[in-house]
């Protein structure tokens, strides 16, 4: 009897033992802005990727106004604290409303690429695009510096969701600038598409 219950709990407890970490460390764009935290698409990922086959813990690490410096900064304590087997970076948004220089941001997402690494996760990459404030060619050096990355750094670079929201005006908030609550299963189903076949490296 005992020898039975063992093998029941082996069963029912080794699919929580192999589940997968996904730290996601981001901005607005993932932090829930101005909504209930469970309505954000990172909430909702882990089913989705289930969907793709894929027990995963998600682990939203974003905060509102985030920069790629602020990211960094919190990033070694972030690590420590869940040891996530990949981290997806979702940050650079505020550095281009801000007009960080281009070069500011390589630096900063090179070195958490380097820490997630270093702590034996893989990194994924979001592209971020920013609208032309401050000029076109600043515009394209920004969007080029995450394709550079991606490239140099031989790690995933993931399709920036934002863009397919923005067409949709009933999907966006009145700022121009965030998802609404209604977008979020939508931005969830996407990113599953884009994460999962990432999740078997």
């Amino acid at each position: 009897m005992i020898r039975f219950l063992s093998v029941v709990l082996l069963l029912v407890l080794s699919p929580l033992s192999t589940a997968a970490t996904l730290l996601i460390l981001g901005d607005s764009l993932s932090a829930g802005y101005r909504m209930p935290i469970e309505q954000s698409w990172p909430s909702l990922l882990d089913e989705e990727l289930g969907k793709h086959g894929h027990q995963v813990t998600v682990v939203n690490a974003s905060i509102s106004g985030d920069t790629t410096g602020n990211g960094m900064a919190r990033l070694p304590a972030l690590l420590t604290s869940h040891q996530p087997n990949f981290v997806l970076i979702e940050l650079g948004a505020n550095d281009g409303l801000r007009g960080f220089p281009p070069s500011t941001i390589r630096k900063n997402l090179n070195n958490m690429i380097t820490q997630i690494e270093d702590a034996g996760a893989y990194p994924l990459l979001m592209q971020i695009v920013v609208p032309p404030n401050y000029g076109k060619r600043y515009s394209d050096q920004f969007t080029k510096v995450f394709q550079d990355i991606s490239k140099q750094q031989a790690i995933p670079l993931l399709p920036f969701f934002l863009e397919h929201i923005i067409l949709k005006p009933n999907w966006m908030m009145e700022d121009g600038l965030h998802p609404t609550a209604s977008a979020q299963p939508w931005i969830a189903e996407f990113m599953a598409d884009a994460i999962a076949p990432h999740l078997d490296n």
